[in-house]
């Protein structure tokens, strides 16, 4: 069953998309199939995440410094999500760009945000669970936070009563990184 991969605005983050078969009984699909995957150049995975948030929460931006950089392949398992990957590789020339891409249960979809990008959700539903594999383990000395709210990042947070952790309210700006 193959997947479907579909560049966006930024190339190196990816739309991938999972083939479903329908029948009176539901759907059936095949979540991560890794010759798939490493065909489409996303790398193999060590571990997976999952998180719950409530309607209006903001997760993120966060990335990880080298050697313990992350690419990460986010799904939503139930609610919805606006899912943001946003470019923090100084060399690129679309630094300082981000990709948003709306993700939900009822399709499947993935988005697959590469090592230096920093990433990001915001909960459109209450009960919102995200999965996402990633290709690295969590180190808390590499972990960086670029505060979401950042209107220089022109990042489209749907207008609902925001909840920031307060790492994540208190994260410098993208100039200030």
């Amino acid at each position: 069953m193959p997947i479907q991969v579909e560049e966006t605005a930024i190339p190196d983050v990816k739309i991938v998309r999972a083939t479903r078969f329908h029948d009176e009984r539901g759907f059936f699909t095949e979540t991560y199939k890794e010759a798939e995957y490493l065909e489409a150049g996303i790398p193999k995975f060590v571990q997976d995440n999952l998180s719950e948030s409530s309607k209006g929460v903001i997760r993120g931006l966060h990335w990880q410094t080298s050697p313990y950089g992350q690419g990460k392949l986010v799904s939503c398992l139930s609610g919805a999500i606006l899912d943001v990957a946003v470019d923090i590789r100084k060399e690129s020339p679309t630094f300082g760009q981000h990709v948003s891409v709306a993700l939900n249960s009822y399709e499947q979809i993935a988005l697959w945000v590469p090592e230096g990008f920093a990433h990001g959700f915001q909960a459109l539903e209450d009960g919102t669970r995200v999965h996402y594999k990633v290709t690295n383990y969590w180190n808390k000395d590499s972990e960086r936070s670029l505060n979401s709210l950042d209107p220089h990042l022109g990042i489209p947070w749907h207008k609902l009563p925001i909840l920031l952790s307060e790492k994540d309210n208190s994260a410098p700006t993208l100039r200030q990184v």
